[in-house]
């Protein structure tokens, strides 16, 4: 083995290059292996995003599946979190953009909740959520929109929310105040920023930061990337996943804040495998590597039956960014 590959015990290209999964396998090769590859636009067609756009309504979402809790937040609000879950799919797997007009119709009903002060309001009902402000717009990024005036928009009321310490909290938890039905639809709680970050939060802020090219490497999401580092393996200091086995629970799409994660945006930002704190996350994935080359980890949620090829596709280009 040569190059990033030669820095894991067993090589891992072999079984996600022969994975049956189309998807997977065109990543591969465009972000392991530096193969030209045709448009993603190839993906489109696959069955898989034809049985997800089948069930895209009108107006552009996706209804929320099984139970609703009608007094926690509104059909509208549940088929936003929906929304946001099945773009996800589509745009991390699938590379689907603006130029479908699938997307342009989610992006136009995800836009549609954003107020005039720039956040994405509702999954917490009347409560400001800049984790899920920050996770619609680094998947919005992605599909197109990154030069959006509504994105920009975002990105200012990103800054205005920030506790003093350069990092992140949900503001009704700086108050001490619990995210249930008489919060989520109560008055909107101003954050008490003199209260520490949490690196839940800051975790999947910096997602947002590291999918823009423009704002990646500012001092900001320097900053905050430091935080975020400083707390790896440790507790959170506010009582939403704050265990801190969290680290080592994993999704794909990314959707909480977890190891892997938090790898993928910091050495997008700039962060190298040299920089206090990344070394030892980094061995961490090194050790749990299995002899077939790829991993077995603990998976925190979603049904798709090759997430663990995909997290190991995920963890393969953390290391092919920290080592190139």
């Amino acid at each position: 083995m040569e190059g990033w590959r030669a820095r894991l015990a067993f090589d891992p290209v072999p079984p996600l290059g022969t994975a049956t999964n189309d998807a997977l396998r065109y990543h591969v090769r465009r972000d392991l292996l530096d193969e030209a590859v045709l448009s993603p636009a190839a993906l489109w067609e696959l069955p898989a995003v034809r049985r997800l756009l089948r069930k895209q309504k009108t107006n552009g979402s996706w209804r929320y599946p099984g139970t609703r809790r009608t007094s926690l937040r509104s059909a509208d609000n549940y088929d936003q979190l929906e929304t946001y879950r099945i773009v996800g799919e589509l745009v991390e797997k699938f590379g689907i953009t603006r130029d479908h007009p699938a997307m342009r119709r989610a992006a136009e009903f995800l836009f549609s909740h954003q107020t005039e002060g720039g956040d994405f309001r509702g999954i917490y009902g009347t409560q400001y959520s800049p984790n899920y402000t920050a996770a619609i717009m680094e998947l919005l990024i992605k599909g197109g929109y990154g030069r959006d005036e509504r994105v920009a928009q975002g990105f200012r009321w990103l800054f205005k929310i920030r506790q003093r310490d350069a990092g992140w909290a949900i503001p009704v938890r700086t108050m001490g105040e619990k995210l249930d039905a008489r919060t989520m639809n109560g008055d909107t709680i101003e954050p008490d920023r003199t209260k520490p970050f949490s690196h839940f939060v800051t975790g999947i802020v910096l997602r947002a930061f590291a999918a823009d090219e423009g704002r990646r490497r500012s001092a900001a999401a320097k900053n905050a990337g430091k935080l975020l580092v400083s707390r790896f393996f440790r507790r959170d200091a506010y009582p939403d996943r704050s265990a801190a086995d969290f680290w080592t629970r994993f999704s794909y799409p990314f959707w909480f804040t977890d190891l892997l994660s938090s790898l993928d945006s910091l050495s997008r930002l700039g962060f190298g495998r040299k920089d206090s704190g990344i070394a030892p996350a980094l061995e961490w994935f090194v050790d749990k590597q299995q002899p077939t080359g790829t991993w077995d980890l603990k998976i925190l949620r979603g049904a798709d039956k090759a997430l663990p090829l995909w997290l190991s596709f995920a963890i393969c280009r953390v290391v092919k960014t920290l080592y190139e």
